[in-house]
């Protein structure tokens, strides 16, 4: 997808992410990046990419500190884009258990992050994902393609009957790892992938200029 023209997108640095990877990966696919967490820089960008890693949360009061859980909701009532990566995907569901400790999560999706289901973990590596028809974010990308995991804990049960009726059901990609898991979301301006496109080669910069062409 060509980029007619320069999205700006905010990096939210709360302290827990790989900000400078995200930040090289979005520059290469066209877009004016910036590692911040100012308010109003991160309420006026095109974008808004929220990275996460380690502990769910660790994550969550990182992200209340810097003000971005207001700065997410924001911008959501506003239609304003917003990608979350890794346990920055985790943390928009209702809630995370992590040993045994739940952890209210953003509520911007129903739903609970737990431990894999698997005899290994974490889930390190690639791995292919099962997108829906009609994803915007996976368009022209080969439906072999692998992506990058690194995590412990996913969604792996989600009743779209959590959802309110008023709300349209999001398109939602899913992967295997001891079990199927959701692997990304598409639900209006918020997005989200369990693994990292900025460490999936072609495949996440494709994703990643797919999504830049939404915004």
């Amino acid at each position: 997808m060509e980029l007619t023209d320069v999205k700006k997108v905010v990096v939210f640095d709360y302290g827990f992410g790989n900000v400078r990877s995200a930040e090289r990966a979005l520059a290469r696919v066209g877009a004016e990046v910036e590692i911040t967490r100012d308010f109003d820089k991160a309420m006026n960008a095109d974008g808004l990419l929220v990275p996460g890693v380690g502990a769910f949360a660790a994550c969550m009061t990182g992200l209340r500190e810097a003000r971005g859980d207001w700065v997410v909701d924001r911008r959501l009532a506003g239609g304003r884009p917003v990608l979350g990566i890794c346990v920055g995907m985790q943390i928009l569901f209702a809630r995370g258990i992590e040993h045994g400790v739940e952890t209210d999560g953003l509520d911007e999706w129903p739903g609970t992050v737990g431990p894999l289901k698997a005899d290994v973990v974490p889930h390190m590596g690639w791995n292919t994902v099962d997108a829906p028809a009609g994803s915007r974010l996976f368009a022209g990308i080969d439906p072999e393609s692998r992506f990058y995991f690194v995590h412990s804990y996913a969604v792996q049960d989600w009743d779209f009957e959590q959802l309110n009726a008023a709300m349209t059901p999001p398109a939602v990609t899913w992967s295997t790892y001891g079990g199927p898991f959701v692997a990304a979301v598409e639900n209006g301006a918020l997005s989200a992938t369990q693994f990292h496109p900025e460490k999936s080669g072609d495949a996440g910069a494709q994703l990643l200029t797919n999504w830049i062409g939404t915004l």
